[in-house]
């Protein structure tokens, strides 16, 4: 899309409103607490789409926990996955009990990655936390612990997801397509 082809976000169809989120990143994180009651944590963001997701989230915890944050990237700026991950480094999280913050569980396949490396290292535990999920037949099985929202198989930006870098400021969850 060239600078014009964005359409302003308010001209964009709300999913999920602010309100909405908000509501249900406070039961998370209470749900989470609850069940790390008295063990360390370490939330692992998934960059970019994730970081406003899980600054929200972690405020909820009335557990401590860890931030760390890894880059993965499939989409580029394109509305679909190239197919071709990009991952950055992952920290150190040996004996950790590890709980990957993702923004949107799509074809599975950067999450697969992901989870892949993390099983090889030795973990206290993994678990999975998404703010959405969709719903579409998926190749790859990964059961998430944690869901905020089940959508329908579209387009979406807005609380950290973004189109070719745009819309990540936007307070709710719009469809673009």
């Amino acid at each position: 899309m060239s600078e014009t082809e964005f359409p302003p976000s308010n001209t964009l169809p709300v999913l999920i409103d602010a309100d909405r989120i908000r509501k249900r990143v406070e039961e998370l994180g209470r749900k989470i607490s609850e069940d790390y009651k008295n063990q360390p944590l370490v939330l692992l963001v998934v960059l970019k789409g994730s970081f406003l997701f899980c600054a929200d989230l972690a405020r909820q915890l009335s557990i401590p926990c860890r931030i760390e944050f890894i880059r993965a990237s499939s989409y580029k700026d394109a509305k679909v996955s190239s197919g071709q991950l990009q991952l950055s480094e992952l920290p150190d999280l040996r004996h950790a009990n590890v709980l990957v913050v993702e923004d949107i569980l799509d074809s599975g396949l950067t999450l697969q990655k992901i989870l892949e490396h993390l099983r090889s290292e030795n973990l206290a535990s993994l678990e999975v936390c998404t703010l959405l999920s969709k719903q579409i037949p998926r190749d790859i099985q990964i059961e998430p612990k944690y869901i905020g929202f089940e959508i329908p198989n579209r387009f979406v930006v807005g609380y950290g997801l973004d189109y070719a870098e745009r819309y990540r400021e936007v307070p709710d969850i719009r469809c673009l397509d």
